[in-house]
C-alpha cells in the first residue's frame, strides 16, 4: 500500500475542524513535501518526523513522499500533525498495519527521539470529535500525548488513549491482544478542591463586602473606588470564592478555552478562573488576536473573574475594547485571512484610586489634587464604558485604631451559601443570571412596586442616567430582592441598588 489516510483536527478559534492527513509514497527522486496550507511549524514537521522515525529504528523511505492536509483552504498550524504524518509514512510503507487507522483520530508533536510532546487545544479537539461522533453515529478513539490525557478525558464519554512515544502507538496497532494496546484514560475530578482566599481575612468594609455579595449573586460587574490600602485588591482576590458553583457545561467551556493557550490544569477543574492582567497589557492581549487568533484575557476568564486593577492607568483604547464583550459575552476576532469566535462571559471586577495621588476624600486630608485634576483623572474611564459597569462602589479606608479593633469578618463559606441560594432563585425563575436579562425580561422579572418605581424615576431625573443605567439598576435591585428571598422588588431594594452607582464625584 502506497497511500495511507488518517484523521486529525486543526484549531480555528474555539472550533476544531477535522483534517484528513493523506500520505502518498511514489517512485522518483527522494523528497518530502507537505501541502494543504501548512504554516511554518507544520512545514518543519519534515525534519522532526524523519529524525523520530530513524531514532525509533524505523526505515525512512527513500521515495517521493507527499503529505496532503485536507481541506486545502484551512490553515494548519503547530506540531499537532507530527504523529499522524509519521504514522501515515509507516502505514504507506507497510512498516505497520494500517487497516484500523480509520477508527482513530491522532494529534501529537514528536521530539527527535520519537517521544510525544503535549499540544495546545487537546480538550477543544476532543470535544469537537465527541460531538461529531454523535452526529455521524460513529465514535472514534483519540490517540494523543500522555501529557494531554487528563484534560482530554474531561469529556467523559470520549475514548482517550494516551501514548508516551511513537513506538507506543505503533505497538498498539501491531498488538494481537488487549495487553499490548493503549489503555483508555480516565481522570477523577472528585478531589479537586478550590483554594480561594477567605473573606474572613477582611476586617470592616461591611458596605464593600455587601456590594461584592450582590455582584456575585447576580453576575454583575463592579468597580471599586478608594484610596490605596483600603482593601480593594483583597476583596477582588476573594471574590471567586463566593461565586455560584460551576455547572459541568460551564467548567468544560472554561477548560476548553484555557486549553487553547496550553494553560489548563485538570487539578483546577470546576474552579472559577481568575485573571488579573497588568495595566500595561495591550488590546490584543486583553481581547485576543494575532496572525493565528488566540484567546485573550477576557476569554481566558470565561465563566470566571477578570480583575483590572488601577483601571485609569490602562490605555484608553485598551479599555474601550471591553464595551462589546461586556454586553454580548463573546468576541469575534477578524483578520484578513481568517476569523475566530471566542466566548467571553466574564465577570468584571475593577479597582481604581479616586485621584492621581489616591487620597481624594480621605479623612487624613493628604490630597492636594485640584477638582479639575480629579475630574480629568476620573475621565480616563469613558462614559460609555462606565455606563456598562453595573455597580460602582466607594471603598473607604479604615483608621488604624478602627482596624485594630475590628473582629474577623464573615467567612467565604457563609457568603457563598447566600449567593448560591439567590442564584438558584434566578435559575428557577428565568434560567439565567439577572445580569443577562434583556428587553421584555427586565419588564417581566424586575419591575418594582409603586414606591420603588417612583424612587427610581426621581433618581433618573436628578442624576441624568441613561436608559442602560436605568435597566442595570433594576437588575441589581432584582438581585438584592433575591438575596432577601422576596419575589417583589420594593423600594428598599431599589434604594440600595441606586447607591451602587454613585461612587464618582458629582454623581
Amino acid at each position: 500500500m502506497s497511500l495511507a489516510v488518517l484523521r486529525s483536527r486543526a484549531l480555528a478559534g474555539m472550533a476544531a475542524p477535522p483534517v484528513t492527513v493523506e500520505v502518498h509514497l511514489a517512485n522518483g527522486l527522494p523528497s518530502f513535501t507537505i501541502v494543504g496550507l501548512p504554516e511554518a511549524e507544520v512545514k518543519e514537521a519534515k525534519d522532526r518526523v524523519r529524525a523520530a522515525l530513524q531514532n525509533a529504528r524505523f526505515e525512512f523511505p527513500a521515495r517521493r513522499i507527499t503529505v496532503n492536509l485536507a481541506p486545502a483552504d484551512l490553515p494548519k498550524e503547530s506540531g499537532r500533525f507530527d504523529l499522524p504524518i509519521a504514522l501515515g509514512i509507516l502505514a504507506a510503507s507497510e512498516q505497520m498495519p494500517g487497516d484500523q487507522l480509520d477508527d482513530y483520530e491522532f494529534a501529537g508533536e514528536l521530539s527527535l527521539s520519537g517521544q510525544l510532546r503535549a499540544v495546545r487545544g487537546a480538550l477543544a479537539m476532543t470535544y469537537a470529535m465527541h460531538r461529531a461522533g454523535h452526529d455521524e453515529g460513529r465514535k472514534r478513539a483519540f490517540i494523543l500525548p500522555a501529557a494531554n490525557a487528563d484534560e482530554a478525558a474531561l469529556v467523559t464519554d470520549a475514548a482517550i488513549l494516551p501514548a508516551a512515544s511513537l513506538l507506543d502507538v505503533c505497538a498498539h496497532f501491531a498488538a494481537r491482544d488487549a495487553d499490548g494496546r493503549l489503555q483508555r484514560h480516565r481522570v477523577s475530578t472528585a478531589n479537586a478542591i478550590a483554594a480561594y482566599p477567605d473573606f474572613s481575612d477582611i476586617k470592616g468594609q461591611l458596605q464593600a463586602r455587601r456590594a461584592m455579595e450582590v455582584a456575585a449573586a447576580g453576575n454583575h460587574s463592579i468597580l471599586l473606588v478608594g484610596p490605596p490600602g483600603a482593601g480593594k485588591s483583597m476583596l477582588a482576590t476573594r471574590f471567586p470564592g463566593i461565586l455560584p458553583p460551576m455547572t459541568d457545561e460551564q467548567a468544560l467551556e472554561s477548560a476548553a478555552v484555557r486549553s487553547l493557550s496550553g494553560g489548563f490544569d485538570a487539578a483546577r477543574w470546576k474552579q472559577r478562573p481568575y485573571r488579573a492582567p497588568h495595566h500595561t497589557a495591550s488590546a490584543v492581549a486583553l481581547v485576543g488576536g494575532g496572525g493565528t487568533p488566540r484567546p485573550g484575557e477576557i476569554s481566558l476568564a470565561h465563566h470566571g473573574v477578570l480583575f483590572l486593577d488601577e483601571l485609569p492607568e490602562y490605555q484608553r483604547a485598551v479599555l474601550e475594547v471591553l464595551r462589546e464583550p461586556l454586553e454580548s459575552g463573546h468576541i469575534t476576532i477578524s483578520r484578513a485571512a481568517r476569523q475566530a469566535d471566542f466566548p467571553a462571559r466574564f465577570q468584571l471586577v475593577a479597582a481604581m484610586n479616586p485621584c492621581p495621588c489616591g487620597f481624594h476624600g480621605h479623612t487624613s486630608g493628604k490630597c492636594r489634587c485640584t477638582p479639575d485634576l480629579v475630574r480629568r483623572y476620573q475621565d480616563r474611564i469613558s462614559g460609555p464604558l462606565l455606563d456598562r459597569i453595573d455597580m460602582q462602589m466607594p471603598v473607604a479606608s479604615l483608621a488604624p485604631s478602627e482596624l485594630a479593633d475590628q473582629a474577623a469578618g464573615e467567612t467565604t463559606a457563609a457568603i457563598a451559601a447566600r449567593v448560591a441560594a439567590a442564584f438558584e432563585h434566578q435559575q428557577q425563575r428565568q434560567n439565567k443570571a439577572n445580569s443577562q436579562l434583556a428587553g421584555a425580561e427586565i419588564d417581566r422579572f424586575c419591575s418594582p412596586d409603586a414606591a420603588g418605581a417612583q424612587l427610581l424615576q426621581t433618581a433618573i431625573t436628578r442624576l441624568n442616567w441613561s436608559a442602560r443605567s436605568y435597566h442595570r439598576v433594576l437588575k441589581v435591585a432584582r438581585t438584592i430582592a433575591d438575596l432577601a428571598g422576596q419575589a417583589q422588588v420594593d423600594r428598599s431594594h431599589v434604594a440600595e441598588a441606586i447607591q451602587y452607582r454613585r461612587a464618582f464625584q458629582g454623581q
